[in-house]
């Protein structure tokens, strides 16, 4: 799961490719569509509604009835680790990982086949974003999960490895992809692991052979 910027965008329907064409379930994408759903690093909730309501927005192309949707947004929630009285927290009143399990949860609740991820966790503290990480880990490999697939931008190599099946690394000025890695190592992945050392290396190779 990993990607540039510019194929994330391109992906989700937001930005127009500069070549090619983009398909979903044998259909070209050419806008916004609620089978791809984006979450952004900079922690988007609206600041006037709950998390519950924050989560609910998602569903309002799905016609559902209000009842429907309160319990599909709260089932979401679930998944990501707030219940049990966090469904009627505003933003003010959570933290900054909090903010982005509402996010993750509002994506979920969307029911998507595609999940587009700009580095979710960039804007989190360490220990915040490996509880977050791992809860998206369990969310994404559990037998229940309808995703058909995750692309994920991120500059953080060990987040990308514990992740990723493929992984394009981006560098240069203009950034193009110089390298394509597919990562074979079994789930789960420990940073300790020998070779999760020689993937490391060689992704950090890819990035800094311009600057040698």
């Amino acid at each position: 799961m990993s990607a540039s910027p510019l194929c994330s965008g391109s992906s989700g329907g937001f930005l127009k490719p500069t070549s090619g064409e983009v398909y979903l379930e044998g259909r070209r994408i050419l806008r916004p569509t609620p089978r791809v759903i984006l979450v952004h690093q900079s922690i988007v909730t609206f600041p006037w509604m709950t998390a519950l309501e924050n989560v609910m927005l998602a569903l309002k192309p799905k016609r559902m009835s209000k009842e429907e949707a309160r319990e599909v947004a709260r089932q979401a929630l679930e998944r990501v680790g707030l219940q049990g009285g966090f469904e009627d927290l505003y933003p003010k009143e959570m933290s900054g990982g909090m903010r982005q399990r509402v996010a993750v949860a509002r994506a979920l609740a969307a029911d998507p086949a595609v999940l587009l991820m700009d580095e979710p966790f960039a804007h989190l503290d360490e220990l915040t974003a490996e509880g977050l990480r791992q809860d998206i880990y369990n969310i994404l490999f559990s037998e229940d999960n309808p995703l058909r697939s995750v692309i994920m931008v991120s500059h953080n190599l060990t987040e990308v490895l514990e992740l990723s099946d493929r992984i394009y690394v981006v560098n240069g000025s203009p950034a193009t992809i110089v390298a394509t890695v597919d990562v074979r190592m079994p789930r789960p992945r420990s940073p300790r692991n020998p070779e999760f050392d020689r993937y490391l290396d060689l992704l950090y190779g890819y990035l800094t052979r311009e600057r040698r």
